[in-house]
């Protein structure tokens, strides 16, 4: 279990579904996720995953509220995120990629072909250097 795992928990379970339902902020409990993973005694680590810009920015979020202990470090700290609407509507760049190849090979059959040849041809060269 790693910091990413606790951000793809919350990701899947809090974000994404608040996303969905097209709700404007998402609150976590640092004690339900740690609970809801079976982590014992990570508490810290649950909330610095939680703090961490990387999570913020990547999931289109801004920390708008923390409540809790002055030391930030407790079961019953809550997170409440503002959910980026427009950003989060933004298309993952790979996406753009789609297609791409997609006039290369026409015909049924023609990337097996190739390959194939490929194939052979890396074949003719490692019987020519004796391998």
């Amino acid at each position: 279990m790693n910091a990413d795992t606790i951000r793809q928990y919350v990701l899947e379970r809090y974000v994404r579904p608040a996303q969905a339902r097209g709700e404007k902020t998402v609150s976590v409990t640092a004690g339900d996720v740690q609970k809801a993973l079976g982590l014992k005694n990570r508490i810290a680590w649950v909330c610095t995953a939680l703090r961490a810009d990387r999570f913020q920015s990547e999931n289109h979020l801004r920390l708008k509220d923390e409540t809790g202990p002055p030391s930030g470090m407790s079961t019953t700290v809550k997170f409440t995120f503002e959910i980026d609407s427009a950003g989060a509507s933004e298309p993952n760049p790979l996406w753009q990629l789609r297609g791409i190849a997609k006039d290369i090979f026409k015909e049924g059959g023609e990337w097996e072909n190739f390959i194939k040849g490929e194939r052979q041809q890396l074949s003719d060269i490692q019987d020519k250097i004796g391998r």
